[in-house]
């Protein structure tokens, strides 16, 4: 073996190394820094000997391409449910069908398991000589979907066993979305005004079933091993002792759990493990008691589709009563206004709770909910507080009526709710300091001002240092105003001035593009450039006159208004022209304007997006399908399904060559 193929081999067994201490065992023994170091080195010899690599290095947990749709998997071995307990009473009863099936004399206590009842997704894993060759979801337990592809991406699941590994293993297991995740994603959906997941659970299954595995790899899931369904080698004489082999071969077991005798044990894991769980990282809605030897478990075998030899014994739904001090109005990154509930503060599961989310004007209205009601109050899923009811038989006093204001709480911008919509958004866009950074990262962005370099987290360093306010701020920034940022130096700070400085020279529909304006996308700002030619034409329009426009509905014509209506913003676009912001006058070519054309294949003489800005300054429009309606269909080198379809509808065809003697007679310089 060469000395690089050795290197290697030894770099891997060092990085799932380390990869189990800071994962699984959250103990890790090396820096984040020195991580890295070994997993460049290993990369770039990879890099060098692709033939050398293997599905289970550590190299290869990044997602492949999308999938197309799910395969089907058929369990080995089945994928059972448990019985639930819900009552002490209930678990009297389970010891004694357990003693009595095992024939044990009085006196004699049952050795039992106690483990936390996970809320996620059930995961079955499959490794063969070691490897990982299949993950699948339980489905109906008797068949699954394949998910390969996304477990491949979590740390927690071993791509390659450690130490001994037997031929065959199917490993069951589940996974989890940790709180804090789950927090700090619905907390993402919310400021952008999209549907949140309802608990953790949830979560970890929509992110589970994805076709695109980037997207499971971005969700900060973890894998929890439990038990094992097949192995080609001799198991443990107990299930304790097969949870610690499955921490050998590298996976993660969730804590707390432990090992004992009799009810007693049971009742005391069950009361600790209730009064801990809300510190636990994870979300429980449980404890699992499970027979500990495995010789016992084969003796009580099944029934229907449950174990006799282990049960989940369920904590109950706490709800408390407390009371509505008032209501708070934030304001997210696009705008979107979320009614926050001011309550007394209360105890509830092991957490005191003074907020809960109201999400929108129609689950107001759905509760019936006034301030100064007495409502009860949950933690959905254990993590996020919510009012379940309001008591309207304790309505006895003065109340008052929660009322969406009418402008914007941080801003004072006028707040608009598009008809059939349930979110509520400020109008103030650029203005609004609540929306500022998101606003500029648009602003900035490649089809918008197109300030190549300028991205989130400069952005985010200038409005922490109190440099940008405003996009035109972005104008007026000096090289003694970049250079103090963090990670900022003298070539990138020239850079990003004369990236701002060519963002000067622009074009109509970019600069309209770039403001924000709600649902004035691309299209729809070429559409209002042509249709007006000039920004003054633009501000002066009557709603009447903007839904002559092509695209333009009553729900964006209603956004322009507020926008163009408003002093603030005049004030911004102003501010823009005066920093030296310019567009050449809006041409409309004859033939061309709102015509559908498709791209596809590679073009050798620029790119796709060069090729569809020529195509949207004429005044047409770029489609990513092609029907009957399609003008053309302009295809490069490897056009593939759009060139066929395009064939078999009759839609006129047109070579590289034959686009750009058209673009030369409209006068386009290329």
């Amino acid at each position: 073996m060469s000395v690089e193929r050795q290197r290697l081999e030894v770099l891997r067994e060092r990085l799932r190394y380390h990869a189990h201490r800071y994962y699984s065992l959250d103990d890790p023994e090396v820096s984040d820094a020195a991580y890295d170091s070994l997993w460049v080195e290993l990369k770039s010899l990879e890099d060098r000997y692709p033939e050398w690599v293997t599905p289970d290095s550590p190299t290869q947990r990044v997602g492949t391409q999308p999938l197309a749709t799910f395969n089907s998997v058929i369990h080995r071995v089945a994928m059972l449910s448990l019985d639930n307990l819900f009552s002490e009473q209930d678990l009297v009863d389970f010891d004694r069908r357990v003693r009595e099936r095992l024939q044990l004399p009085e006196g004699i206590e049952v050795g039992y398991v106690c483990e936390p009842k996970l809320d996620g997704l059930a995961i079955s894993l499959r490794y063969e000589r070691g490897c990982l060759v299949l993950a699948a979801t339980r489905g109906d337990g008797q068949q699954g979907e394949d998910v390969t592809h996304n477990l491949r991406t979590l740390p927690t699941v071993p791509l390659r066993l450690q130490g001994t590994a037997p031929d065959f293993l199917e490993v069951r297991g589940e996974v989890l979305m940790p709180k804090s995740v789950f927090l700090a994603l619905n907390e993402q959906a919310q400021e952008r005004g999209e549907k949140v997941f309802a608990n953790p659970r949830n979560a970890a299954a929509g992110s589970v079933r994805q076709l695109d595995p980037k997207i499971a790899a971005g969700r900060g899931l973890e894998f929890y091993a439990y038990a094992v369904a097949e192995c080609s080698s001799a198991l443990p004489a107990s299930h304790t002792l097969t949870l610690q082999r499955l921490r050998g071969f590298g996976f993660k077991i969730a804590e707390p759990w432990g090992t004992g005798e009799g009810l007693a044990f049971c009742k005391q894991s069950y009361q600790d493990l209730a009064q801990n769980r809300s510190r636990l990282p994870f979300d429980i809605d449980g404890m699992v008691v499970k027979v500990d030897l495995l010789s016992a478990q084969q003796i009580l075998g099944f029934v229907a589709r449950a174990p006799r030899w282990a049960v989940a014994w369920k904590f109950p739904a706490e709800q408390v009563v407390t009371h509505l001090l008032g209501v708070d109005w934030q304001v997210g990154r696009t705008g979107a206004l979320t009614p926050v509930a001011r309550l007394e503060p209360v105890n509830v599961g092991g957490v005191v709770v003074s907020n809960a989310t109201l999400h929108n004007m129609d689950e107001i209205n759905r509760l019936d909910v006034q301030v100064g009601d007495a409502v009860v109050l949950y933690r959905a899923g254990d993590v996020i507080p919510k009012i379940d009811r309001v008591l309207l038989e304790q309505r006895t006093g003065i109340f008052k009526r929660i009322e969406m204001p009418s402008v914007c709480p941080v801003c004072g911008s006028e707040i608009i709710r598009p008809e059939g919509e349930a979110i509520s958004r400020c109008s103030g866009g650029l203005y609004c300091p609540a929306q500022r950074l998101e606003a500029l990262c648009h602003f900035v962005s490649r089809r918008a001002m197109d300030i190549d370099g300028l991205g989130e987290q400069w952005l985010k360093q200038l409005i922490d240092h109190d440099q940008v306010h405003q996009p035109a701020d972005l104008y007026r920034l000096t090289k003694e105003q970049l250079l103090p940022l963090d990670r900022m130096g003298e070539k990138l700070a020239d850079n990003l001035l004369l990236s701002i400085a060519r963002s000067r020279e622009t074009t109509l529909p970019r600069f309209l593009y770039a403001l924000g304006i709600r649902t004035v996308g691309e299209a729809t700002a070429l559409n209002l450039a042509q249709h007006f030619r000039t920004m003054e034409a633009l501000l002066q329009a009557s709603r009447e006159e903007l839904l002559r426009v092509i695209d333009v509905g009553p729900v964006t014509a209603d956004f322009l208004l507020a926008f163009i209506h408003q002093q603030h913003h005049r004030e911004i676009m102003n501010d823009l022209l005066a920093c030296g912001v310019h567009w050449p006058e809006v041409q409309v070519v004859a033939g061309w304007q709102g015509g559908s054309f498709v791209l596809t294949g590679t073009l050798s003489s620029m790119t796709r997006d060069a090729a569809r800005e020529h195509l949207l300054k004429l005044g047409a429009k770029v489609s990513g399908s092609v029907s009957r309606k399609t003008q053309a269909v302009i295809a490069g080198s490897e056009a593939g399904s759009k060139l066929a379809e395009a064939e078999r509808l009759g839609v006129p065809v047109w070579s590289e060559a034959d686009f750009l003697r058209l673009l030369r007679e409209q006068g386009v310089d290329l």
